[in-house]
């Protein structure tokens, strides 16, 4: 499994200008997941299967960043419904839906009739689940960002009854109800794991990290956005894992996400574990306290 960057920085991080006026942009916190399996990507001879964690507004300038487009990826999932986490679902949904050749199934779909896509939707022709890129998520989060695309994605000229599944493939993922991914002689098994992400009021949003767990012993996993360890449940996946993608809030406290001193405090076995990221600012810390302060483009392969 190879691990990419695409962002590491917070929501609302902003980027700089340098002295001629060239912009620098910092991204938002999404993860792309390579794994040696038939998908439509194929990289030195070998087929590629692309998983995208989270999907923020700027998706497509960090796709470009490492050469890929949207319709360069096989399945996407998301975590909790915040903007920097949902906001590209427009762009990847209507680009993928029009694109008559998005795969090798879809291109043979479409061959077999001059008619357009949406002409032929409104004659009642329903497009194979196999031509839609994949959507994973919780159950509530996929009801979500569903609510939250609805205006934009509801507009299908001539379908009045349009839903995610129309641009989709839906995989539920229910907690404790494993889902695998084939990686070359090797398979990933994934979990999703709730945490408290926000507390308002009488109201929470929880996040749904992912854990995952190799055939060979080896365990990565992205809490997501969340308070550290709240649950303390937590703790016992923090334990598990041998790698860590935390959070990290670097500027005043929002009590919605961990933050840097709070990560200070836990057990130096764990903090060994962790590469840290969504910040605004770079993290100071001291050589060899985590595992890394995590920084845009960088890969780690498993």
């Amino acid at each position: 499994m190879k691990v990419i960057a695409l962002g590491v920085n917070s929501a609302f991080a902003v980027g700089e200008f340098d002295s001629e006026g060239k912009y620098s942009p910092k991204f938002q916190s999404n993860f792309l997941l390579e794994f040696e399996s038939r998908g439509k990507g194929c990289v030195d001879g070998k087929p590629v299967f692309r998983f995208c964690l989270d999907f923020g507004g700027d998706i497509r300038h960090s796709l470009k960043g490492v050469g890929l487009s949207m319709s360069d990826v096989d399945a996407w999932y998301c975590s909790h419904p915040h903007a920097d986490h949902i906001g590209g679902l427009e762009g990847i949904a209507l680009s993928t839906f029009f694109h008559p050749f998005w795969n090798a199934e879809k291109a043979e779909w479409s061959k077999a009739s001059k008619i357009p896509i949406i002409e032929r939707l409104m004659a009642g022709e329903e497009l194979p689940e196999e031509c839609k890129p994949i959507m994973m998520g919780h159950p509530a989060v996929l009801r979500a960002i569903w609510h939250a695309g609805k205006p934009g994605l509801n507009t299908l000229q001539g379908i009045t009854k349009v839903n995610l599944g129309i641009y989709f493939r839906l995989v539920p993922m229910h907690a404790g109800v494993p889902h695998t991914f084939q990686d070359g002689n090797r398979e990933w098994t994934v979990y999703t794991i709730e945490s408290t992400h926000v507390k308002a009021g009488m109201e929470s949003m929880p996040s749904y990290g992912l854990m995952f767990e190799s055939s060979d012993g080896k365990c990565v996993y992205f809490p997501t956005d969340t308070l550290f360890m709240n649950p303390k449940t937590m703790a016992a996946f923090y334990r598990k894992a041998n790698v860590i993608y935390q959070d990290t809030e670097t500027g005043p406290r929002s009590e919605v996400h961990s933050h840097i001193d709070d990560i200070r405090l836990a057990d130096p076995e764990i903090k060994k574990k962790c590469y840290l990221y969504h910040y605004n600012a770079p993290p100071e810390v001291e050589e060899g306290e985590f595992a890394g302060v995590l920084q845009r483009g960088e890969v780690h392969l498993y």
